[in-house]
């Protein structure tokens, strides 16, 4: 294939991977009146983020949560239908640990920014005098700053400098810093952590809400983005594997299933490995499959636990102190009953950089985890589940390290790009990176490569 080949308009694009990036694209395509074809190994959307069907419900493959300044995502669920009232739960920024433990609750008051931080520190419970001076000096320093530094470090490192209390760092750097970036302080980045916080803490009051699913992830964009593309003249095919990327004259060929199909352009929105393994023998292609092999990755883990129906936890979601030495892995525990009716009774308990934890039982996990909600709450009950599943991805993200460099969409193979959380942003990997992502590359691949 020329690389004087013309820029123009790519008439028929095929979409590489059907997970919230590939999705994104293949919305952005189809609404523009290209030819979208959005090919899907798995036998349904959603990459990483998913329903999937365990033997006792059908549940999500991880929890996550969302930040107002979601602008790209947001935008995007209502372009394709989906009522953001009804599909999220929209909390004030807060860290809050199970009441009565005697930690940190910090809740940002209606106000506006930055009145709502201001407020919130005031009437924060659970923090000495100290804390709070630490926290308001390591804000006021990062606007300072513009949330940024001329050279990365660790968030370690960089809470160091500012003085950060061990308490405040334990309550709620820490534990930030695992939901957000799902690296641990010691070797995640400063400027990614900067980033979130910039668009969290240093924003405005709406844009720092936090925002929670109250349905399935598949029903929260997935298939609504299934919907939009074939309504709009595209096709959406599960089930289908491409095992085959090779450039032609005209564009591109794929095989998939012994069939093969060309096209103008391609994105390819799959993860980073296997977007390497498509790449690696194709002339041009050896510096960007090797950097896409070079990635470190963290597990995930979500321990479901399900209760008798109307056990409620005092609050929607909250944090719990980990201590893995004692047998307390789980960060974060959400009640999916007070988000959705339908699993009343099922909590969800996030383990972030989990490997010790993946590495362990899964009946051991998440037996506990059961006990580590059971002293958190003070409630001997939550030590006995009627059902327990854990679910691990082993590679959720790759591990956000200083100075890491990722990808750009645009490519050195013309009418080929790149989309996923893994590419260059100053973001970690969250969904509204992957959506941003296949925007982005969807709009190269309409404008083709100069």
């Amino acid at each position: 294939m020329s690389a004087t080949r013309s820029a123009t308009k790519a008439q028929s694009v095929a979409v590489i991977g059907g997970g919230w990036a590939g999705c994104a694209a293949a919305v952005e395509l189809a609404a523009s009146g290209a030819k979208v074809s959005l090919f899907e190994a798995a036998r349904t959307l959603g990459g990483r983020a998913r329903a999937v069907q365990a033997k006792e419900a059908l549940i999500d493959n991880g929890q996550h949560i969302m930040l107002g300044a979601y602008d790209q995502t947001l935008q995007l669920l209502r372009r394709v239908g989906v009522d953001e009232k009804q599909a999220l739960l929209r909390l004030p920024l807060q860290m809050r640990y199970p009441p009565e433990s005697g930690l940190m609750d910090f809740v940002a008051p209606p106000l506006p920014a930055p009145l709502h931080m201001l407020a919130g520190l005031l009437r924060a419970r659970g923090l000495a005098r100290e804390d709070k001076l630490a926290l308001a000096r390591f804000t006021t320093s990062a606007r300072w700053m513009q949330w940024g530094l001329n050279q990365d470090c660790s968030v370690a490192e960089l809470l160091e400098r500012f003085d950060q209390t061990a308490r405040l760092t334990r309550l709620m750097w820490r534990p930030l810093c695992l939901a957000a970036l799902n690296t641990p302080i010691e070797q995640a980045s400063a400027n990614v952590f900067l980033a979130v916080l910039r668009d969290s803490l240093g924003a405005r009051r709406k844009a720092s809400d936090m925002l929670i699913p109250r349905v399935l992830l598949d029903a929260l964009f997935p298939e609504a983005a299934r919907r939009f593309v074939e309504s709009r003249g595209g096709e959406v095919r599960c089930g289908a594997r491409v095992d085959t990327l090779i450039p032609s004259a005209a564009g591109w060929d794929i095989g998939t299933g012994g069939e093969a199909l060309s096209f103008d352009a391609v994105v390819l929105a799959t993860p980073a490995w296997q977007s390497a393994a498509l790449l690696r023998d194709l002339p041009g292609a050896e510096d960007l499959s090797a950097q896409l092999d070079g990635f470190a990755y963290e597990p995930i883990s979500t321990v479901y636990l399900q209760y008798e129906p109307g056990l409620r936890l005092p609050l929607p979601f909250c944090a719990l102190l980990d201590d893995p030495s004692s047998g307390a892995w789980g960060q974060f525990a959400f009640d999916r009953g007070q988000l959705d009716p339908g699993q009343n009774g099922l909590l969800a308990v996030v383990v972030s950089a989990a490997s010790d934890a993946a590495a362990m039982d899964q009946d051991a996990l998440a037996a506990s985890v059961a006990a580590q909600l059971a002293s958190a709450f003070r409630e001997p009950a939550l030590a006995k589940a009627r059902w327990r599943r854990v679910l691990t991805e082993k590679r959720a993200t790759f591990a956000c390290t200083p100075g890491l460099a990722r990808p750009a969409n645009a490519t050195a193979l013309p009418g080929l790009f790149l989309a996923g959380d893994y590419t260059a942003s100053d973001y970690p990997a969250t969904l509204e990176t992957a959506v941003r992502s296949g925007l982005a590359a969807a709009q190269l691949a309409r404008e083709g490569n100069p």
